[in-house]
């Protein structure tokens, strides 16, 4: 399961998938409805390959929380994060028996329960071991190239102004 282009955008329902990057930016296309947007820097975004969850000992990455719900579904949709949230808890503790229920509320649940069935509805979810590897710098590399983008964008303006002045 390949979660590095996924980005869950602060005050946008859904999921999106990052697309192009921009001079201000970056346009991330919905996994919901397919419209694209164009997303400015300065709005709260996460990669999903960055997520962890709580557990007693250590934190997991969400695409290992996402292989298991992948693995006791068959790769198929999982609950509705719509249920009471008992329930969402039974559950998680069936996907996840480690995690931290001081510090995972039903909320949160709820939210990775609502990505999996987006993601699992567009055939994106997999039961198979990620590679450790070159997942986490893949995620580096494509924050890194957005940040470098983004600067190298913004150099050259401030010349321009620094010019008029």
């Amino acid at each position: 399961m390949n979660l590095e282009k996924i980005l869950s955008i602060s005050g946008k329902p859904g999921l999106y998938a990052l697309k192009v990057q921009t001079r201000t930016g970056f346009l991330a296309e919905s996994l919901v409805d397919g419209k694209k947007i164009s997303v400015s820097l300065k709005v709260n975004v996460s990669l999903l390959s960055e997520i962890s969850i709580y557990t007693i000992n250590e934190e997991k990455p969400l695409t290992e929380v996402m292989r298991n719900i992948a693995i006791k579904e068959n790769e198929g949709p999982a609950i509705s994060h719509k249920e009471v949230n008992a329930t969402l808890v039974a559950y998680f503790s069936e996907i996840l028996p480690e995690y931290d229920s001081e510090r995972v509320y039903p909320s949160d649940i709820k939210k990775v329960l609502n990505w999996y069935n987006l993601l699992q509805s567009k055939g994106m979810v997999s039961k198979e071991e990620p590679n450790p590897e070159t997942s986490g710098e893949n995620a580096e590399a494509i924050k890194e190239s957005v940040v470098e983008e983004v600067v190298a964008d913004k150099a050259p303006a401030k010349k321009a102004k620094a010019k008029k002045a």
